[in-house]
């Protein structure tokens, strides 16, 4: 290599040292002297109990049927949920005698007779279901409130059974198709229940076909406990009785 070259060289280097950016120099800026900025204070979140003794509450067994971590504490295993009944689908009477009960609310008045008679091919019933919720005045039942199936097959068994409740305060009677007793006294508005049983978002126990609910899930019931009775007596509509209020146990 020349002489020529080496200085081709040198003065190039020098050039690439000499065209980087400057070295910017820290200056330390002056702690804030103004006014503090207004923050909103922390929120109070509700503490709402997940259970209640052995049994989940309602808030509780939604929450984690909806858990992606809790769902499968669920899956194949017997629980209980306690909660107040708020509502029940044998109050009202459908007016249209064979109308479909789309909403699991009203019963068409073909379902309601007594045992030992067939409901009519086109009468279209639901499963006699109650709903617990966390507080006694709940309404939202869309959301907050858990609907419990399984504890009687028909209507028919609820007939039957209150005709003998209003003659005997501690009557018992099997259901024909679950083969369980149904609960004494029959499920109603005010009470505090602990149900125990399948709990998920879907109920196959009912001969009349599957049903699902993806917000609260259903409670499939193996058995009821009542820590509060229901203040009155389970009546099906155009049903007369001479006890209109449930005994309470000592």
């Amino acid at each position: 290599m020349n002489l020529r070259t080496l200085l081709t060289l040198a003065v190039s280097a020098g050039l690439l040292v000499g065209c980087g950016p400057e070295e910017r120099v820290y200056k330390p800026k002056p702690v804030h002297s103004g006014a503090k900025p207004t923050l909103p204070s922390v929120p109070t979140l509700p503490n709402k109990a997940k259970k209640e003794g052995d049994a989940y509450t309602v808030w509780g067994a939604i929450h984690d049927l909806r858990s992606r971590v809790h769902e499968k504490d669920f899956t194949g295993k017997e629980v209980g949920l306690v909660g107040y009944v708020v509502k029940t689908n044998y109050a009202d009477a459908c007016k249209d005698e064979h109308g479909p009960a789309a909403d699991e609310i009203c019963v068409p008045k073909c379902a309601i007779h007594k045992t030992g008679k067939a409901d009519p091919a086109d009468c279209k019933a639901p499963v006699p279901t109650f709903w617990i919720a966390a507080n006694k005045d709940e309404k939202d039942l869309a959301t907050k409130a858990i609907p419990v199936k399984g504890w009687a097959s028909n209507f028919a068994q609820l007939y039957t059974y209150i005709e003998a409740l209003d003659k005997k305060d501690d009557a018992q009677l099997q259901d024909e198709f679950f083969g369980m007793d149904l609960p004494n006294p029959l499920p109603n508005v005010g009470g505090k229940v602990k149900v125990r049983g399948n709990y998920g978002f879907g109920y196959t126990k009912s001969t009349g076909g599957a049903a699902t609910n993806p917000r609260t899930g259903i409670m499939t019931a193996a058995s009821i406990e009542w820590s509060e009775i229901p203040p009155l007596r389970a009546v099906l509509p155009g049903m007369r009785v001479r006890h209109k209020e449930n005994k309470k146990k000592e």
